[in-house]
Parts: C-alpha cells; structure tokens; sequence
C-alpha cells in the first residue's frame, strides 16, 4: 500500500496579476483546485512544501489536498493537474490541482521505463524510444508508479506495440490506434534512406 502524502493550501480571495506577483515574491504558489462536479477553489501553498510533494508525486499519484478556509479544514484526494513553471527563473508560477473520486477512473499519463538489453542493439542495432509516458484509465488506487518494458527481446526492425504491452491488473491503454511504443532500427538501412532522399 502506498503512504498517502499530504499537502496543506489555503483559500485565496485575491486574483489577478498584482496579487499573483506578490504571492510569488513571497515564496508562495497561487493555484485552482478544480474537481469533476465542477466546483473551482482559488488556492495558495508554500513553495517549498509544494516541490517537495510534487518531487514524490508527479502528476500521476493521489494525495491528500487541504484546503484551509476561515479555520475550517476540507481534505479532497487530488493530484497535480498542471504545474506552470517561470520560463528562466527557480520557480513555479501556477498551479492547477484536480480532485478525483476514488471510486471512478481517472485517464492521466504514466512514465515508461525500458530495462534490458535488446538483441537487436547487442548487434548494431540502435533502440528508438517513440514514447516515454502512456495514457492509461485505471482506478485512482492502481495508478501504477511506473509502465515497465521488458526490450530484451527485441531484434533489428521488431517494435513493441501499446497493444502487447503487459500492463498492472485494473490498468488500461488509451490509443485510438495500436502506435510503437519502443523498437530497435538499423541505422546503416536508416542512412542509405536518408542519403537516397
């Protein structure tokens, strides 16, 4: 089972620009908290605490969000939506959380890891990674750390489709079209395409 984290916010009436700017300068992060009913919370939360959670988290683990408000305290299971970050400066500028329902699925983008050698590289072959996260549906609680890929396998001009892919129980793949995923290309037929053009 994994630790539930969580992160403490505060309601927020000011919005706009000027306040915004201030909040930042003040090492705090303004922020929406939305969910799927619709309701929409303007939030702030300290920079700090906010990275540390974001660095064990991402944008694909449920935590606990409170919202503080006049005293009173309102805990949804939530996850880091969007995470705007300042185009040349250490910080973050906005942040959007969403709170889920633990009981519906949720589609949300989970990291690709790729463990093993593939035989196709052992022989010149070189390993074209054509995606590093997939869209999945699951239940909050499954949300899986991380897809793990197995290349081994793999030969020169053989791929792994998101249709072979052994995903966790209760995880699903969401692809209109069964795309590669990962695959071992030959580079010396690759560079005669390239110069034959």
């Amino acid at each position: 089972m994994k630790e539930q984290l969580s992160l403490t916010v505060q309601s927020r009436a000011e919005k706009g620009k000027g306040p915004n700017r201030r909040l930042r300068a003040e090492k705090m992060v303004p922020g929406i908290f939305y969910d799927d009913k619709g309701t929409n919370i303007p939030v702030v939360v300290a920079d700090l605490p906010f990275r540390k959670l974001y660095q064990k988290v991402g944008s694909s683990h449920v935590f606990d969000l409170v919202i503080e408000k006049d005293g009173v305290t309102q805990t949804h299971p939530s996850l880091i939506w969007v995470v705007q970050a300042h185009p040349w400066k250490n910080q973050v500028d906005h942040v959007d959380f969403y709170g889920i329902d633990p009981n519906k699925p949720v589609h949300i983008h989970v990291a690709v890891k790729f463990t093993g050698k593939a035989k196709g590289v052992t022989v010149g072959g070189k390993l074209e990674i054509y995606r590093e996260s997939l869209e999945v549906v699951c239940l909050p609680a499954a949300i899986p750390d991380e897809i793990v890929i197995d290349v081994t396998e793999l030969n020169i001009n053989q791929h792994i489709s998101v249709k072979d892919l052994a995903l966790p129980e209760g995880v699903k793949a969401v692809f209109d079209q069964n795309f590669a995923v990962v695959g071992v290309i030959n580079p010396a037929a690759e560079a005669e395409a390239e110069a034959a053009k």
